[in-house]
């Protein structure tokens, strides 16, 4: 029984699949190997979705009625250059209006669409620390990235709100200085409702006589629903499970969104389920496209092979259409699913054991690695019936800490020429914090769908991600100037850590973010990259691995490095003064001694203005 649960466990999910290939966690990376993957370096995320949706909230929402609702992650060639990049719609949020303005006509016919998207690259800063943007402002100026012809969003992830096009009073488009830009919707959806009889027929399905009554609607007017594109793929397709992130692509001028959705069954024979009376089969068959202006809904076939996806073909001959048969733009941004990657790395977990006494046993389970409670560290539930916390094995002392979850990363692959977009976690041994293999999945054509596993060798200690977190921890600069900005009025914010492969060797980096304790406007400040035994916090990337690499770094860039930032040593010695001043200063204020505060808060002054003038080093 256990040898068949295994093989048709591993049957339903793909697992069979997996690739294994050996990865010897070496220690000989130096300056130069970093130069010849100058494409992976060049593409660690330093940006966390959730300090880059505040500071997009602040600075490119222009008007309180709009919203980002979602960041995604994808990759253009821009420049030249692949690079990975964050990017988010700019949805049009009506519940947002001053009470006194959620009129139904505001509501229905004059608001009725978002407008454009905001980009940024995943590595690069500003000087003050904010994001670079490739596309910004409304309408939508673009500076290095892709040009966006038509921005209207009639179609997006708001909630299900129909709207009336083509009525008695144009639409409000987007704010310009003191005035406003009206449009006409002139796109092929909507339904006619010009005879009274729809009119009354719509006016009765959302209890709603104003679609009857109002002058606003005219013999020309035309009504937008099924706006939510989850809602309108389940309108259209109810049989198939969709994935929790549909992301927004910038393709020919136009927007599109981009849903992946699978095929799932409970009946597969013998395999495991994530939870009692849940799926036990899931296959990624159908990416969904949805034309952001015209709510055009296109389902490709990705995965021919499934039997489930081939039955619905035969029910519904005209609904889908061959993979190939995808414009070749949006073909360059499909990618591996998150949550099937998350679902199929819970289930490798154990069943990568295939001998059935071992897994009996669990004598070599492995576990996602744990990481401090930071930005959105909590896993969310993907789908239905496979929620992240089904069949986790872990002690009670393990659960109150949050686990990695899949991330995207561009990056050389051993032994592969190209840098290529994959999704990859780390794993390390049950209740174990040491790292054993990472499993990844490609999404770049013509390798798109195959994962890996790289497994380390068993006699060789290599570092976790919560190991490297505890000696980051450990490292008294770094600990000291966080304490030092926490007590200055601001809120120091540790983004993730990343674990990054760079030919057989591990990199980790991760990005640290300020924000002053009463404001929403996070500012990238430090990187923080660890390698073998050492740890430092530089205020750039570059910085960071030449101050990691300065044995082998070329003379040229420590040159670089030394003329961006003060005297070696200097800056840390500042720090420790200023320090040392605040801690006397809190001492004579508890002991009432207001003089003595006094002289110490006057000597921090100078020293706090001197780093300023001199960050530690760029």
């Amino acid at each position: 029984y256990i040898a068949r649960n295994i093989a048709l466990t591993r049957e339903a999910y793909g697992l069979h699949r997996i690739g294994v290939k050996p990865f010897p966690a070496e220690e000989g990376l130096t300056f130069a190997s970093l130069e010849a993957n100058r494409a992976t370096i060049d593409n660690i995320r330093l940006w966390d979705w959730q300090p880059l949706s505040d500071t997009y909230a602040q600075l490119q929402e222009i008007r309180t009625y709009y919203k980002f609702l979602d960041m995604d992650i994808d990759r253009y060639r821009l420049d030249g250059a692949y690079q990975q990049v964050l990017l988010s719609a700019r949805e049009l949020e009506p519940s947002l209006l001053p009470s006194n303005a959620q009129t139904w006509v505001n509501l229905h016919v004059l608001f009725t669409h978002g407008n454009g998207v905001v980009m940024s690259p995943v590595t690069r800063k500003s000087a003050e620390g904010l994001p670079l943007f490739y596309l910004r402002d409304i309408p939508p100026v673009a500076n290095g990235g892709p040009v966006v012809r038509e921005p209207r969003l009639y179609f997006g992830q708001g909630k299900e709100r129909y709207v009336i096009v083509k009525g008695g009073t144009p639409e409000f488009d987007y704010p310009k200085g003191k005035d406003n830009v009206y449009a006409t919707y002139d796109g092929a959806d909507g339904v006619a409702i010009g005879d009274p009889a729809l009119r009354g027929l719509f006016s009765w399905y959302y209890g709603d006589p104003n679609i009857m009554l109002s002058g606003y609607v005219t013999n020309e007017s035309r009504i937008l629903l099924r706006r939510n594109i989850q809602e309108r793929v389940r309108t259209i397709a109810p049989f198939l499970q969709l994935d929790r992130d549909p992301y927004i692509v910038v393709s020919g001028g136009r927007l599109f969104w981009i849903q992946d959705a699978y095929t799932a069954s409970e009946w597969f024979p013998y395999a495991q389920t994530q939870s009692p009376g849940g799926l036990n089969y899931l296959r990624n068959s159908v990416k969904a496209v949805i034309d952001a202006y015209n709510g055009t809904v296109d389902l490709y076939v990705s995965e021919p092979g499934d039997p489930l996806i081939r039955t619905w073909q035969r029910i519904f001959p005209g609904l889908f259409k061959p993979l190939p048969a995808m414009p070749r733009d949006l073909q360059d941004h499909i990618r591996y699913p998150e949550d099937l990657f998350f679902v199929q790395a819970q289930l490798y977990r154990a069943y990568h054991m295939d001998t059935p006494e071992v897994f009996y046993n669990r004598e070599d389970l492995w576990q996602f690695p744990r990481q401090l409670a930071g930005i959105d560290a909590a896993a969310s539930t993907p789908i239905a019936g496979l929620g992240p916390a089904a069949g986790r094995e872990q002690s009670a002392r393990y659960r109150e800490i949050p686990r990695m979850e899949p991330y995207y990363m561009i990056m050389r692959l051993p032994g592969e020429t190209e840098a290529e977009l994959v999704l990859m976690l780390p794993m390390v041994p049950s209740q174990r914090d040491n790292m054993i293999a990472w499993l990844v999945a490609r999404c770049d054509a013509p390798n798109y769908g195959k994962v890996l596993i790289y497994e380390f060798p068993k006699d060789k200690l290599v570092f976790g991600p919560f190991q490297i977190e505890a000696r980051i921890q450990q490292n008294t600069e770094i600990s000291q100037q966080i304490a030092l900005w926490n007590q200055m009025g601001s809120r120091v914010i540790r983004g993730h850590l990343l674990v990054v492969p760079i030919e057989n060797s591990i990199l980790y980096v991760s990005p640290l973010y300020l924000r002053a304790a009463t404001g929403q406007l996070p500012e990238l400040k430090r990187v923080i990259a660890a390698y073998g035994d050492r740890v430092v916090m530089e205020e750039t990337l570059g910085a960071a691995l030449v101050a990691l690499f300065k044995e082998t770094a070329p003379a040229a860039a420590q040159a670089r490095d030394k003329s961006q930032s003060a005297p070696a040593g200097a800056t840390d010695g500042r720090a420790r003064e200023a320090l040392a001043h605040y801690e006397r200063a809190i001492e004579r204020l508890k002991a009432g001694d207001w003089s003595g505060f006094g002289t110490e808060f006057d000597a921090l002054r100078p020293l706090l203005e001197d780093l300023g003038r001199h960050p530690e080093s760029r």
